[in-house]
């Protein structure tokens, strides 16, 4: 029996897959491997034996050459090995030198072997790259179509796609290489497959050039800006989504180009048909013989993933050939999805109908030509075509963020549906995929970009009316696009009605709530509203807590409509007998023509004809919002729920906690710091959240102990390699941090002097690592910066340990404020800056990056399209409570300009949902503003006099309203608000007259009283308010 080093084996650990192999392998905690029973390796020890298999083994020895290459890419892809730089070397060295002097045979295994080495290490491989993919670059040729070895050219297409992956906080690949890159993909994926070749080699092909496009376009931020490149990528793309889609074979061009209407869908009927009755004999063939030939616990995830699918699959297509056929009956208590034809109005023409009943309908598998084995090979096919369709939905979604909004509307047509003509069939598009395609996780995918384009598409909208006939010999823009919204109103809610799969459930309900949020209901034909209204009712009481949520979202957009329409008051006036019911369905009252609503409402200036109608109790849907929020929850959880143990139903409280007895409370605590260390994923992210709660109970918070034990588990799960095991870390660091001010603010010094120095330097810098993750842990990783570095103590700060660690996470929280991440992130280093203004033991105003920063919030403050990031920056701005903390006047001038742009600029937003923030925003402006005339010096007064000079009379309109904010909010009970902006309106004036005596001329004249004019103003306004 082998010798087991000392705590490498821990009792109780169940092995765990590895991440990239799929393989059963045993992990004994970071950096080590076990492997089997009894043994264990470190990483090194493994990168050691690699490099020493390699030095063993001469390039004539190509057999060995291929064992070896084989070894590489097993135990990498098995243990999820991180190589050390200096082995990397040797190992990418090894194995580019044997691409070169080996037999063409060894070089899938040798590429194979590479691809494993450059995984997520692009950015170690720079003087590699010229090698690789130089003009003569080993990869090109391989990758090049004319390359006669198709699983040749795959390896070698998959080590691209590798190296194009990022690396957060790393360099990405030069421009020269991407381009390069891009091509080579690009060209794949326009390719035809050869009779020679196998479909499954071709689906892997073309997922490798798939993903290789999308690392392009995630890693290193591309934008598309050529009409060519976009529009051959845009080609590809459409292309790749109906890859092997069951009953339909479209040819697409090299390129689309802008254009109002589809027209380059060229779709042969009889080889339509011909292909949907083989694909479907196959389906058939496929549903049949799955039952009952595999036991529970033989299934990989992909395979678990198809025959999920397959069920799926067929309870959809009886459910849409029913929907096409008419055969639905609706009645009181009917199931959500027997109410389509009410919602599916069917367009004019033959075509329509029969395609989908081609499409949908399937041959008895008494009727399969196909045998076992071959139904075998037919089902995994199909299941690489659908990884083909997710990977290219997938490079779709990424490709949306990387073009310019006005650019992609351009396509709208391409990929949006519109409501075809008569005789004519209707365009494939996004839609299509959702309704057709036998994969949930396809449809899914499909709907997730059709959000995407709609987000943020009010302007794009805005044009469409079909409110009158139009009666011309051409169609106007703006009809057509009134088409295409009612076009996708039916496809959506008839996607509703059919789907089966929660979690694609959610998301055609999320698109709805996107399509509602855009939509220009004011200029359309009423009616489209209604059918959403009454088809999203029942599932306010679904199973699945995810669509419960998204169905109230979707609410909450009706009713945010701009403009109230009648359409909506109407809905809101139904009474309770048409909401819902006990049992979660309802009878929702129907209006079917548009003419009834013209009808029902009153004329302008007329009163109503009963106004005893009027239901006297409350909206069904505020007592609904509030039954939810006062009710208890009865199921204890949803399907949702069950797949993430960190969403338990009961959150653990701290009188529950305190009223254990001292044993059970060590024992909770002792479990879960245990349970940090799990190899299960899961149970580490749930132990991970459930530290982050415990540290914000009071009888916890305040011992050291404890909170050193908490962060110490915390940053081992912090470096975890699952991204949901390092979300929940972050969140919970953030809390950790959270408490760590509040112990400061409330038992002083003394618990600071307590706390372990090396750790919070630890905790400083596994934050700023973490600050270039993803944006899920990103969050809250600069949250916890913001707090760490107002903890510092002064000492801290003159530490040459801490020196350096503290300007990188100023650098980090800057370029975040700086950077193109999502709203929550930017809020999140917004506030986090602030925290850093309050700690006085900072150089702020003298250090090098507090102009960086105060630039970086001015930034934010002007333009950015989130106003709650505006809100918090301009907050941030307003914290600093000495004038030298501002730096010099320059500095200063700059933030003042800043804030006065920003607040002319508070009311223009191209998201009308951005309006009910902008009187917020203003708030926080007028008080930074009055919070630095507070501090200004002499030599700050001549721009500010300038700039009121110039914008005095806008600057004055926008105090005013401010002042007078406070008086209605004073109203509303917050009696102290209105004293405190008069207050620190006051305390300008005093300040600004006394040092305006130093000075002669206009700006003693213009800045004191100008504010004493704002103040007389409010004053006597305030005093006719209350006469």
């Amino acid at each position: 029996r082998r010798h087991v080093p000392q705590g490498c084996q821990r009792p109780g650990r169940r092995p765990r897959q590895a991440l990239r192999g799929g393989e059963p392998g045993r992990a004994a905690g970071p950096g080590r491997i076990l492997e089997p029973p009894g043994t264990c390796f470190l990483f090194q020890d493994v990168c050691a034996l690699l490099v020493q298999a390699c030095q063993l083994v001469n390039f004539d020895q190509e057999h060995l050459v291929s064992k070896v290459c084989q070894l590489i890419h097993h135990l990498l892809n098995r243990f999820q090995v991180i190589v050390d730089e200096q082995n990397l070397n040797f190992l990418l060295s090894y194995s580019i030198s044997a691409l070169k002097q080996c037999s063409s045979w060894t070089h899938v295994e040798i590429l194979q072997a590479l691809a494993a080495l450059v995984y997520n290490n692009g950015p170690k491989c720079q003087k590699y790259l010229p090698d690789l993919l130089g003009k003569a670059g080993l990869l090109l040729q391989f990758s090049d179509s004319a390359q006669p070895d198709v699983e040749l050219r795959r390896a070698a297409v998959r080590s691209m796609a590798n190296l194009c992956l990022s690396v957060p906080g790393q360099p990405y690949l030069d421009e020269s290489y991407r381009s390069v890159c891009f091509q080579t993909f690009l060209s794949i994926l326009q390719s035809s497959k050869t009779s020679d070749v196998d479909d499954i080699t071709f689906c892997m092909l073309l997922q490798n050039a798939l993903k290789g496009i999308q690392s392009l376009l995630n890693g290193g931020k591309m934008k598309l800006m050529q009409t060519d490149q976009l529009g051959s990528l845009l080609a590809v793309l459409k292309k790749c989504m109906f890859h092997g889609l069951p009953g339909l074979s479209i040819e697409m061009p090299p390129a689309l180009y802008p254009a109002p209407l589809p027209q380059y869908d060229k779709r042969s009927p009889v080889k339509q048909e011909q292909s949907e009755l083989a694909a479907f004999k196959q389906t058939g063939n496929r549903r049949k013989k799955s039952k009952g030939k595999q036991k529970k616990g033989e299934f990989g995830e992909d395979t678990k993933e198809d025959l999920a699918d397959t069920g799926n699959e067929s309870i959809h297509e009886i459910d849409m050939l029913k929907l096409h056929l008419g055969d639905v009956q609706n009645g009181p208590c009917s199931d959500p999805r027997t109410h389509a034809l009410d919602v599916a109005y069917m367009p004019a023409g033959k075509d329509h109908l029969s395609s989908h009943y081609n499409s949908w309908k399937r041959i008895s598998s008494s009727e399969s030509e196909y045998s076992d084995a071959e139904g075998g090979i037919q089902s995994k096919m199909r299941s690489y075509q659908a990884k083909v369709r997710q990977g290219a939905l997938a490079c779709f979604l990424s490709a949306i963020k990387s073009i310019e909004k006005r650019v992609l509307y351009g396509y709208w047509s391409a990929f949006v549906p519109d409501a075809p003509g008569i005789g004519s069939p209707q365009s494939v598009s996004l839609m299509t995929i959702a309704l057709k395609d036998p994969s949930p996780k396809t449809r899914a995918c499909s709907l997730q970009v059709l959000s995407a384009i709609l987000e943020g598409s009010k302007q794009f909208l805005s044009v469409a009316e079909d409110a009158n006939d139009h009666k011309r010999a051409f169609t106007p823009f703006s009809v057509t696009i009134a088409s295409s919204i009612r076009e996708l109103h039916r496809c959506l809610l008839l996607a509703l009605v059919a789907e089966s799969s929660s979690q694609t459930l959610t998301q055609i309900i999320k698109c709805l709530a996107n399509l509602v949020s855009n939509a220009p209901y004011n200029r359309l034909k009423p009616g489209l509203l209604t059918r959403v209204w009454n088809q999203i009712k029942p599932y306010i009481c679904h199973k699945d807590v995810n669509v419960r949520v998204s169905s109230l979202t979707l609410l909450g957009a009706i009713v945010s409509i701009q403009a109230p329409l009648p359409e909506v008051q109407l809905l809101l006036q139904q009474p309770s007998s048409s909401g819902l019911n006990n049992s979660g369905t309802g009878t929702p009252h129907r209006f079917n023509s548009s003419e009834q609503w013209r009808k029902t409402l009153p004329l302008e200036g007329e009163p109503p004809d009963n106004p005893g109608n009027m239901p006297s109790e409350p909206c069904w849907l505020i007592r609904l919002c509030i039954s939810i929020i006062v009710l208890p929850r009865e199921d204890s959880c949803s399907d949702s729920d069950a797949n993430f143990p960190s969403g338990s139903v009961y959150e653990p409280s701290p009188v529950r906690l305190e009223s254990l007895q001292n044993d059970r409370q060590i024992l909770c605590i002792t479990l879960l710091l245990g349970l940090n260390h799990s190899e299960n994923p899961l149970v580490k992210a749930a132990a991970a959240r459930a530290l982050g709660v415990y540290i914000l109970f009071s009888c916890l918070r305040q011992d050291v102990m404890f909170v050193a034990d908490t962060a110490n588990a915390i940053l081992n799960s912090l470096h975890d390699k699952s991204p949901n095991v390092r979300a929940k870390a972050a969140w919970s660091l953030g809390n950790l941090t959270d408490t760590l001010i509040v112990n400061m603010e409330t038992m002083g010094q003394s618990f600071q002097e307590e706390f372990s120095d090396l750790l919070l330097l630890k905790m400083l810098r596994s934050a700023t690592e973490a600050s270039k993750d993803k944006d899920k842990v990103k969050s809250n990783a600069v949250r916890a910066l913001g707090n760490l570095l107002h903890f510092l103590q002064p000492y801290h700060i003159t530490n040459p340990r801490f020196r350096e660690t503290i300007e990188e996470s100023l650098q980090a929280l800057i370029s975040t404020v700086q950077s193109e991440a999502t709203m929550k992130v930017r809020w999140n280093a917004c506030y986090a800056l602030g925290n850093v203004f309050k700690n006085p033991a900072l150089p702020l105003g003298e250090a090098p990056w507090t102009t960086q920063a105060y630039s970086a919030l001015s930034s934010v403050v002007k333009s950015c399209k989130n106003f709650k990031v505006r809100i918090k920056s301009a907050m941030a701005l307003s914290i600093p409570s000495k004038r030298e903390c501002y730096g010099p006047t320059e500095q200063f001038c700059q933030i003042w300009s800043a804030l006065v742009v920003a607040l002319q600029k508070s009311e223009d937003t191209e998201d009308f949902l951005e309006f009910k923030y902008s009187a917020s925003l203003r708030t926080q402006i007028c008080q930074a503003l009055i919070h630095l005339l507070s501090l200004a010096k002499n030599t700050d007064l001549p721009f500010i006099s300038e700039t009121i000079t110039e914008n005095g009379d806008a600057i004055k309109s926008y105090v005013l309203q401010y002042m007078k904010s406070g008086v209605e909010e004073n109203e509303a009970g917050m009696h102290t608000d209105l004293c405190e902006r008069e207050k620190a309106l006051k305390g300008a004036i005093e300040h600004l007259c006394g040092i305006e005596k130093q000075l002669e001329g206009k700006a003693r004249i213009r800045v004191s009283v100008y504010l004493e004019d704002i103040l007389t103003n409010h004053v006597n306004a305030t005093e006719l308010t209350e006469a």
